[in-house]
């Protein structure tokens, strides 16, 4: 490792396994040692997937307000003009919080890609999708779906949409939307709970598209800064996360569908939910810690315990992955590697030119990549968690001191397992 925390005089070393990633956090550092390679890594990816994760976010709340309830969804990832134009509330001259500095409608890169694709010609839209040469909104839905099912990750949010209130929300714009069809009001009749599941599923599509759209302009501005050389250390990139989950935390989280020009309040923003505890927290534990084994890659033993009998023991997420046989076509992570692709700064392009087999396993490449920058994206988070929750870490008092290491090492002890790779992002020689 290339960078040594110092540690408080009243506190002895650590005898954890990974005691020097305890120490770099105890020193406001990240679990990734602080060189300029890995500050090159992640910064790159992050602008990589920042440009993706702009159709994402609104496509995700397209879907969730306009497209709703259609039983044949078949042109859901063909965005409307409207939602490309959409003003990002966190960028541009009219932001609520202006993050990045950019405009905030569309990003002028994915714009370009979708126009044009792989193919750099400007083809009928139906060609590029049925070709795939598209944004993979599948990872974008994988991701929803992994925080729908892990519900325990998310109770109050949950606990709302199991409730009366949701219900009647939902009732009436299923009705709505349904309004002089009566085949499907029929079913609606016969299936009620099949209809709220849908619904329900829905919000999920909001809630994800509303984390989404601030990492967005989070993202390109770390890439911005970093161009400018405004940006020099895995550290500072790390605190500028942190900041932004704390300038962003209390941001409303709700679902609205627009049916026949009216607005439904499935979820109202009144009902209190927030950026960080209803989204940014659960999508952490739900995509870089749980998810679920990608079917088709391994064959598990679940008799042999192979797979846990408990979701929150579930260890398949980012921060866990074996990115060699996950870069199979069809698998969400490798959709998300195509993905980011199309879009990478040259600086990385030539990094990976002259490891590995160049462009031959440039999807590995930039799979690695982006899981040790999800590393410093959770060593953010659990940064934010012990600031939150905790102590500042100069506090002068030995037992907050040691509050704050049971924590961190409480936080790293997820990472003993021996599928995670934090072991594997301190070591410059894995790519």
């Amino acid at each position: 490792m290339n960078d040594t925390a110092v540690l408080s005089p009243t506190l002895s070393p650590s005898t954890h396994e990974f005691s020097e990633v305890i120490h770099r956090l105890e020193a406001g550092g990240s679990m990734l040692p602080d060189t300029p390679e890995n500050l090159k890594q992640i910064i790159g990816i992050y602008k990589a997937y920042a440009v993706p994760m702009d159709f994402y976010w609104r496509d995700l709340l397209y879907i969730a307000e306009k497209v709703f309830l259609n039983p044949l969804p078949a042109f859901k990832y063909f965005i409307s003009d409207k939602y490309l134009d959409r003003p990002n509330a966190y960028a541009g001259d009219g932001a609520d919080l202006r993050i990045w500095r950019g405009e905030a409608d569309a990003h002028p890169e994915l714009r370009d890609f979708m126009a044009k694709g792989e193919f750099n010609r400007k083809l009928p839209k139906l060609f590029h999708h049925l070709w795939h040469d598209r944004v993979n909104m599948e990872f974008a839905e994988a991701c929803m779906e992994a925080m729908l099912w892990h519900e325990d990750i998310n109770p109050q949010f949950n606990a709302y949409l199991d409730g009366d209130e949701y219900k009647q929300n939902s009732d009436l714009a299923i009705r709505a939307y349904f309004k002089g069809n009566p085949l499907m009001l029929g079913l609606y009749k016969l299936f009620p709970d099949m209809f709220l599941e849908q619904v329900k599923k829905l919000s999920y599509y909001a809630n994800l598209g509303l984390f989404w759209e601030v990492m967005a302009p989070v993202f390109f501005e770390m890439s911005d800064l970093y161009d400018e050389g405004k940006m020099t250390t895995v550290p500072e990139a790390m605190d500028f996360l942190v900041n932004g989950i704390f300038a962003v935390a209390g941001r409303p989280i709700f679902h609205h569908a627009y049916i026949d020009g009216k607005c439904y309040e499935i979820i109202p923003k009144s009902q209190g939910f927030t950026w960080l505890y209803e989204a940014a927290l659960p999508y952490v534990e739900a995509v870089f810690y749980r998810t679920a084994p990608f079917r088709g890659t391994k064959s598990y033993n679940a008799q042999a315990g192979q797979v846990p009998s408990d979701q929150k023991d579930f260890h398949y997420g980012i921060l866990y992955a074996d990115v060699f046989p996950v870069g199979s076509a069809g698998i969400p992570p490798t959709l998300l590697m195509q993905d980011m692709l199309h879009f990478l700064p040259d600086y990385l392009i030539e990094d990976y030119q002259q490891h590995g087999r160049g462009e031959d396993d440039i999807l590995i490449q930039l799979g690695i990549t982006f899981q040790r920058s999800m590393y410093n994206v959770t060593s953010a988070v659990i940064q934010a968690l012990r600031a939150a929750l905790l102590y500042p870490l100069d506090d002068p008092n030995p037992d907050h001191l040691k509050a704050n290491r049971q924590f961190f090492e409480q936080q790293i002890d997820r990472f003993k397992r021996p599928e995670a790779r934090l072991r594997d992002v301190q070591d410059q020689s894995y790519r």
